[in-house]
């Protein structure tokens, strides 16, 4: 099977990855690997992004996060350094917000949601990140997989 990562059609600023890659209208986040869309996705935020949606648009983020914790295995990767984003070094974005409400939004969508923030730098780490968070997933998934159908069928052998 070809690894394909599967980004959504609202993705307005896509990464570029060395894969195959399908537009596809996803149901949640904004990457995933196909055949893994049910199981695995990466929601993007720049920084900009990620404060307007913590902090002015959060009862319909909310909703996004109850759709990504049903999953396997997500994350919100953000393009930005959050020693940077703590030390004031991004006011533009953060206008009126405090850094530590935003690492608070950060904090309690990781532990209400279990879905991890990762502070990703910048837009080129974050797009490596999200490859290879979707590889390991679909490797580990493989082997959770196979181990499991291995315990199956020598359940149904004894």
């Amino acid at each position: 099977m070809t690894f394909r990562i599967i980004v959504d059609t609202r993705e307005q600023a896509e990464y570029t990855f060395a894969c195959p890659v399908v537009r596809r209208k996803l149901d949640t986040g904004d990457y995933s690997v196909e055949g893994f869309e049910t199981r695995v996705a990466v929601e993007r935020k720049s920084l900009t992004d990620f404060v307007h949606t913590v902090i002015h648009d959060f009862q319909r983020f909310a909703v996004e996060l109850d759709k990504l914790s049903r999953m396997d295995a997500t994350c919100v990767v953000v393009e930005a350094d959050l020693d940077q984003v703590l030390r004031g070094l991004h006011a533009d974005a953060l206008r009126s917000v405090s850094p530590q409400s935003l690492l608070g939004a950060a904090t309690h969508i990781s532990l209400r949601w279990q879905v991890p923030v990762y502070w990703c730098g910048s837009r080129q780490a974050s797009c490596t990140f999200t490859d290879s968070f979707l590889r390991t997933f679909v490797r580990v998934a493989a082997q959770r997989d196979e181990l499991h159908g291995q315990l199956t069928k020598g359940a149904h052998l004894g």
